[in-house]
């Protein structure tokens, strides 16, 4: 089925990228198109579970950090429909630990998922929205409140690449604004997910949510509803914005 709005989402099979495919799932006409690394099975599972015949689902390998893959993603919508919206989702997190402790290769790593991967797909997206007449066209990119805060003694690299990330979206938002494409962020907190657990720290969200000024952790659901709104025509003088989902944090 050949549809006219398709959706883009990097990391779209796990965490908060698979809360926002579920957001977006199920409108007849929509199409979506899940980027994922590595984890097969869950990507299968992630398009049983979505999948159907007025709002198909295709689940694409998809290491953002590697051009002709993002090329690939993007061919896969082509083959789908016209691109309606991206949400750069994928992104990487190592080892807490302090900043002398974080090496050359480390933040070679980090900025090329992070950063560069996203900003080749930010590039993709433009390319085919620029010019076309599929209305509430619009790039959601999922920052981090640790671009503000810096996480300190823990990912002082992931908050600084996230901040690059806010910079790209405002920059960006401006320059395409006059075609008609919306680029937002949306900045998360304490969100429960097993990012926490690839950073060595599982508890993390648990502990520190009734930290938080509203008692608790976020959860994928929060984070995705601000991305379907910013993505929706609800949203339609919103651009250049980074929306806070911290529960005040």
């Amino acid at each position: 089925m050949r549809t006219s709005g398709v959706y883009v989402i990097t990391g779209g099979t796990r965490g908060i990228g698979a809360g926002v495919a579920r957001e977006l799932a199920g409108v007849p006409g929509r199409a979506l198109v899940l980027g994922y690394r590595g984890n097969h099975e869950r990507a299968r599972a992630v398009v049983a579970e979505l999948d159907r015949p007025d709002c198909p689902v295709r689940a694409v390998p998809c290491d953002v950090s590697v051009p002709a893959q993002v090329s690939d993603l993007f061919a896969a919508a082509d083959d789908m429909g016209t691109l309606a919206g991206l949400v750069n989702s994928a992104a990487i997190l190592e080892q807490q630990c302090t900043f002398e402790q974080i090496g050359p290769d480390r933040w070679t790593r980090i900025l090329a998922v992070n950063v560069i991967g996203l900003a080749c797909c930010c590039r993709e997206a433009v390319v085919r929205m620029r010019g076309s007449r599929i209305p509430d066209r619009a790039i959601v990119n999922i920052s981090s409140k640790a671009a503000v805060l810096g996480a300190p003694n823990e990912y002082v690299d992931y908050a600084a690449s996230k901040a690059a990330v806010d910079t790209l979206t405002r920059g960006l938002a401006l320059e395409v604004a006059s075609d008609g494409i919306r680029v937002n962020s949306v900045r998360p907190g304490i969100i429960d997910t097993e990012m926490h657990a690839t950073g060595g720290d599982p508890d993390r969200a648990r502990r520190l949510g009734p930290q938080q000024p509203l008692g608790r952790a976020g959860t994928v659901e929060d984070v995705a509803r601000a991305v379907a709104w910013l993505l929706s025509p609800d949203a339609g003088f919103v651009t250049g914005t980074t929306l806070d989902v911290t529960g005040g944090r």
